[in-house]
């Protein structure tokens, strides 16, 4: 499991950007999101730098938790 911490993200439509962004480079990944906390937890075989410019591509700030 890769923990995050992204910034910017504030509603349902968040979630998504940041759940579908993993998932279209690894369509069986699971992806955690807690928006009071800002982090997020990604269970797949993508490299954290690969999920990092994933969510950065979506207009978050992210940083490894």
């Amino acid at each position: 499991m890769q923990k995050f911490q992204v910034k910017g993200m504030s509603c349902g439509h968040c979630v998504r950007a940041v759940t579908q962004a993993v998932q279209a480079l690894d369509a069986a990944a699971e992806v955690q999101v807690d928006l009071s906390t800002g982090e997020v937890q990604v269970l797949s075989r993508l490299p954290a730098e690969q999920v990092m410019a994933a969510i950065r591509e979506e207009g978050y700030e992210v940083a490894p938790a």
